[in-house]
């Protein structure tokens, strides 16, 4: 617990809460961390070429989905401090047509970016977007379901779509 007495041993009032709020953020950062670590571990061991094949899902390569969280963790990094503000992001149908069409207009975007700067950006955005995590002020976080809601589908229940897409198929190469 956070001793904020005046020396005396006491807590202040508000004291307990805090330390329950900071443990709140740290608990979501582990979250996202964990999942990020399970998402890159589930490619660990192919290399280049292997990471170009398309067909993992879809038309996807494993560099096309390392791409694809990465924007979302971009998104994550827009929309979040709009959240947390009470604000509402504008909406992907209204905007792109819907998540997918948003998707493929990403997938076109990114098409052409190499193998290692699709690696660099990753862990340069997620890196971005922890930072972003660790600065929100943890009071600020109190109930705010919204903002865990966004964080959570944009990052560690993302995340593990991708995992599992990637492991279905190198079982089906092996």
């Amino acid at each position: 617990m956070i001793q904020l007495g005046v020396g005396d041993g006491t807590t202040l009032p508000g004291a307990v809460e805090t330390d329950r709020q900071r443990t709140r953020v740290a608990k979501l950062i582990d979250k996202v961390e964990a999942a990020w670590a399970d998402f890159h571990a589930a490619y660990t061991g192919l290399n280049d070429e292997e990471m170009l094949i398309p067909g993992v899902t879809g038309e996807w390569s494993v560099r096309d989905l390392i791409a694809h969280v990465t924007w979302w963790d971009e998104e994550a990094i827009t929309h979040l401090p709009i959240v947390l503000e009470g604000g509402t992001p504008p909406r992907y149908s209204v905007t792109y047509g819907g998540i997918d069409a948003f998707n493929v207009r990403k997938t076109a975007e990114k098409r052409g970016v190499s193998l290692d700067d699709v690696r660099r950006e990753a862990e340069e955005t997620h890196a971005r977007l922890i930072e972003y995590l660790r600065s929100v002020p943890p009071e600020r976080l109190k109930g705010n379901s919204r903002f865990t809601h966004r964080l959570r589908l944009d990052t560690y229940e993302h995340y593990p779509i991708h995992t599992a897409d990637i492991h279905a198929w190198r079982e089906r190469l092996a």
